[in-house]
């Protein structure tokens, strides 16, 4: 009998699988895969530097190298994807590679990028150690992953509807990190100036059912190696519908999905980058800074 790895949380041969199918159905279903490289093309642009040779992990549809070439900031971009069909297909070059295992030389990189990929790896902070290692001093990293809170609604009606009509609960959605998380990563991982910020995204569907059918379609359904092998039940399935409607309707007959995107960045070290001041090095006093009142600690001001 083999006993399943308990460190390996996804099934990637699984994601893999339904990457392919989501980019090659090329319907609309992939609005937030361009939503969110718009935006972190966005926070490239407003890095007022240029880099010679970058790489973008998780290619998929290609939205992202579309994006970082058009900022003009980058010279020569590669990209990878689990997918040898989909790397095959980019508008850049490309290689069959996964973010688990990179294939690039340490210091051989001025720019790693990823959008919306990262949250199906199962070691998240080794993935993040060999993305720092492949930086040269001064290479930046920019990212994008799924947080925890995205999809709560459906998280939340799911477990509830299945525990009142069978008893028991099976995970239905894959596990995500939190943006404390996502920060403390980027620092066990040695980044150096580590920026993390979320948005929370906001999508109107006709029902819970065309959220559904949208998160097939993206290939982003859940991948937990320990998933149920049961399909849904039938009345299962009625009371989420119940319940997503009653609890999560808006206007017009519609009912809201939410997806929280987090946002990392952070440097390679470098002996030119700027470096905190150690205790006691300040030329400034915070109380002049603020107009105020020096007092030792633990006085109080008396009215």
């Amino acid at each position: 009998m083999t006993v399943p790895d308990p460190m390996l949380v996804f099934d990637r041969a699984l994601v893999r699988r339904r990457r392919e199918r989501a980019v090659d159905r090329g319907d609309t279903s992939d609005f937030l895969f361009a939503e969110v490289a718009a935006r972190v093309a966005d926070r490239l642009a407003d890095v007022r530097r240029n880099f010679a040779v970058g790489v973008d992990l998780g290619g998929r549809g290609g939205h992202l190298s579309r994006a970082v070439m058009a900022t003009g900031r980058v010279e020569r971009l590669f990209a990878t994807d689990p997918s040898p069909s989909l790397a095959a297909g980019l508008a850049v070059p490309a290689l069959a590679a996964d973010e688990e295992a990179l294939p690039f030389a340490p210091a051989s990189l001025d720019l790693v990028t990823s959008s919306l990929a990262l949250h199906w790896v199962n070691d998240l902070p080794g993935a993040m150690v060999q993305i720092r290692q492949v930086l040269r001093p001064d290479g930046l990293f920019l990212g994008a992953l799924f947080g925890g809170e995205t999809l709560y609604e459906l998280r939340q009606v799911l477990m509830e509807a299945e525990l009142a009509v069978t008893g028991g609960v099976a995970p239905r959605i894959s596990p995500m990190a939190d943006l404390r998380d996502a920060a403390g990563l980027l620092q066990r991982a040695g980044f150096a100036l580590p920026v993390a910020d979320r948005d929370m995204l906001t999508v109107a569907y006709p029902d819970v059912l065309a959220l559904m059918r949208d998160l097939s379609r993206m290939g982003e359904t859940n991948a937990v190696r320990m998933r149920s092998g049961r399909a849904l039940r039938r009345d299962v399935l009625a009371e989420t519908v119940r319940l997503y409607e009653k609890r999560h309707a808006i206007a017009q007959g519609r009912v809201r999905a939410s997806f929280e995107v987090l946002y990392l960045s952070g440097w390679a070290p470098a002996a030119t980058q700027q470096q905190p001041l150690r205790p006691g090095q300040a030329k400034l006093r915070l109380a002049d800074a603020l107009g105020g009142d020096e007092r030792p600690a633990g006085d109080v001001a008396l009215p």
